[in-house]
């Protein structure tokens, strides 16, 4: 879930995954290729009627972005935001 970086010692920079669980077609490659393996299928259907990427384990997270880089429908990326 969270990677920090910065040059200040009181701000960091966290990274979250977030998924738009609507645009998931359910092809997987984000699962995949998760190195830490914080995503899996979820077991309910979404309104594309497939079942999409769910978060299982967002603490696992590094925030490598590879999740964001694989997606072809933009439905999973990392949210940048600053921590103190």
């Amino acid at each position: 879930m969270t990677r920090s970086s910065g040059s200040s010692p009181n701000l960091k920079s966290v990274k979250e995954v977030r998924l738009i669980r609507d645009r998931c077609k359910g092809c997987g490659f984000c699962i995949w290729i998760c190195p830490k393996q914080v995503l899996s299928f979820s077991d309910k259907l979404n309104v594309r009627g497939v079942f999409p990427a769910m978060i299982k384990d967002d603490v696992a997270c590094v925030g490598c972005g590879l999740c964001e880089l694989i997606c072809p429908d933009f439905a999973i990326f990392l949210e940048r935001r600053r921590k103190i």
